[in-house]
């Protein structure tokens, strides 16, 4: 059973995690405590092994991944099953299954999407895959099929994986690391750290910027990125990234096609070992991000939030922070963007998602890590 530490009682609603229907895992359970001061209430909703990403179905259900790998289907009664038919992933460090997303069409084709760190024979490697879920009793993954991989095998972590898609739903958008490996970023034939523009079954997208150009160079929309893990359009179609940097310098980025964002060459952090890095400078041919941190925040999700439950924060990107461990409010102007509020939530925070209604859930980095439901106090 889930133990609740908590203060300034009037402030929150504590839904009790281990009532009736709702899983836990006792043995990955950890104590769930959220400071005081915050303005919603805040529900803890039970607790996963180490979750990663979460995506709302149309009735409210919810998937979570976990990153041993496995993906968990959460009905809205709390009872929470596993879904069978889950690729193989090489988990350990900042690997496994990643992120999940529900093909714009889901409600015609039930058809998921999920980014994870596969075996390969060197290594491993980011890739992407396709399938249909089944609902049900004992629901499944059928007819999943792998549809992209980074390639680049190897060692180092930083595999981004974040999926999003095109206003006009035709177009499939996925954030790939540079996997500690510096160079990537910059080399226009490996596809790491890169954003990537490609179609909903994984081809090269026509009309990327190089797309004439064939291979790593035809899929790439944008290049130049660190560890990319959130993606989001804005009401006005705007693509916007949030990135870690190496020792500071996480950043708020515009993608705009074709663009450099500089990665390894500057950066408004620092090398983990003390060498400076040259900063972001007008005329250094390099896209600047609109917003940065240093010291570190360690984002982890991004949305643009448009549900009604929060009408002053329509239209504000929500970020999920791990070593900040909280949630943050950047406000979004056009092109431009700026910080608002930074919420302390007393816990590694892994991903933030806007559930049908309007709230807005969290995910607790971690073994035991909890999903929590927000909602105006």
């Amino acid at each position: 059973m889930t133990r609740f530490l908590f203060r300034a009682l009037p402030l929150f609603v504590l839904a009790g995690a281990a009532s009736a229907g709702v899983a836990q895992d006792a043995a990955h359970t950890v104590a769930f405590k959220v400071p005081g001061g915050l303005p919603f209430a805040v529900s803890d909703q039970g607790s996963f092994d180490t979750p990663f990403a979460l995506a709302f179905l149309p009735d409210g259900r919810i998937l979570v991944t976990e990153k041993p790998g496995k993906l968990k289907l959460r009905a809205t009664n709390g009872a929470v099953k596993d879904v069978a038919g889950v690729p193989r992933v090489a988990p350990g460090g900042q690997g496994g299954l990643l992120d999940v997303a529900l093909a714009p069409d889901f409600a015609k084709s039930h058809t998921i999407y999920l980014s994870y760190s596969e075996p390969r024979p060197n290594g491993r490697s980011l890739a992407l895959a396709r399938a249909t879920l089944k609902d049900g009793a004992a629901p499944s993954l059928q007819g999943l099929r792998v549809i992209f991989r980074a390639g680049s095998d190897g060692t180092g972590e930083q595999f981004g994986g974040n999926i999003a898609f095109s206003p006009d739903r035709t177009l499939l958008y996925l954030s790939s690391g540079e996997r500690q490996r510096f160079t990537p970023a910059q080399d226009p034939d490996q596809a790491l750290g890169k954003v990537l523009r490609l179609t909903l079954d994984g081809k090269p997208a026509p009309g990327n910027p190089q797309y004439a150009a064939g291979g790593v160079r035809a899929e790439t929309w944008s290049l130049g990125h660190r560890n990319p893990y959130g993606l989001a359009f804005d009401k006005g179609g705007r693509l916007w990234e949030i990135e870690m940097g190496p020792k500071g310098g996480d950043e708020v980025n515009l993608i705009l096609p074709g663009r450099n964002y500089g990665w390894p060459k500057v950066s408004n952090g620092d090398n983990y070992d003390g060498t400076p890095i040259p900063r972001h400078a007008p005329g250094d041919g390099f896209e600047a991000p609109k917003v940065w941190w240093n010291p570190s925040i360690s984002p982890g999700g991004l949305i643009i939030y448009s549900g009604r439950l929060f009408p002053a924060w329509q239209g504000s990107a929500f970020i999920a922070a791990l070593s900040g461990q909280a949630l943050i409010r950047v406000t979004l102007n056009g092109d431009n963007a700026a910080k608002a509020d930074q919420w302390n939530m007393g816990m590694r925070i892994r991903d933030v998602a806007q559930a049908p209604d309007g709230a807005i859930w969290l995910l607790q980095d971690g073994p035991g890590g909890h999903l929590m439901r927000l909602t105006p106090r």
